[in-house]
């Protein structure tokens, strides 16, 4: 069945049917592909993600602090805070880089639970399947997981807890977004935002370069998808 749909997904996005390799394949062989594309791609990501500087020192998944502390920044630093500013900053990214690699065994299990329709929809899907995937299966997951290991680092910070007290009565009278009322539910939503931006990254790269970027079936399902 699934060796029947890549050929005809095949026909559908405009592929030469005799550069459709994945139609050589056996069923077992285009699932396992896919398997270890996914696999590979949260691999990567955790990798790169769960390491001292994974957050902090990437521009493009760094935490930084909420809006609504932002805008009385330069308030805090003339007050004398700066420092608690930036040692809050601090903190909520080493909470992500811990949290981070507890989505290794999560990811994985949503590979193993991936249906043929799930493989349907990455097959057909753009550039971010795999990592729509990912969200769609594993978000509620994760926030679990995350959760306490970024309320255990952020409890060490002062600036986090008055936060805390000051943004949830803002929120009351809608002066701070409910997203953004608690320091905790912020990061733990800033770093499941970074860590599927990173699985995207690393999803483009196996579509762009199979051979370069995967390796085993995955190299050379997608490779036959990218014809």
């Amino acid at each position: 069945m699934l060796r029947i749909l890549v050929v005809v997904l095949g026909l559908t996005l405009g592929v030469p049917a005799h550069a459709l390799t994945l139609g050589d394949l056996t069923n077992q062989e285009a699932a396992t592909g896919l398997k270890e594309g996914l696999a590979q791609s949260a691999s990567k990501a955790v990798a790169q993600l769960g390491t001292s500087g994974g957050f902090l020192d990437n521009a493009k998944v760094k935490i930084p602090l909420p809006d609504s502390i932002r805008r009385v920044e330069s308030g805090l630093r003339l007050m004398g805070m700066g420092k608690q500013a930036d040692e809050l900053v601090i903190s909520m990214n080493r909470a992500a880089e811990m949290a981070v690699k507890e989505a290794a065994p999560v990811l994985a299990g949503a590979v193993k639970r991936m249906t043929v329709q799930d493989a349907k929809t990455i097959l057909a899907g753009g550039d971010t399947a795999v990592t729509d995937y990912f969200r769609r299966s594993t978000s509620a997951e994760l926030t679990q997981k995350f959760m306490p290991i970024v309320r255990q680092a952020t409890a060490k910070v002062q600036l986090a807890e008055q936060y805390n007290r000051l943004a949830g009565q803002a929120s009351g009278v809608g002066l701070v977004s409910k997203d953004d009322a608690d320091i905790n539910a912020y990061v733990t939503r800033k770093a499941l935002d970074g860590l599927f931006l990173v699985i995207g990254e690393q999803e483009r790269a196996i579509r762009q370069d199979p051979v370069g970027a995967a390796t085993g079936m995955a190299s050379k399902v997608f490779g036959a998808i990218g014809k």
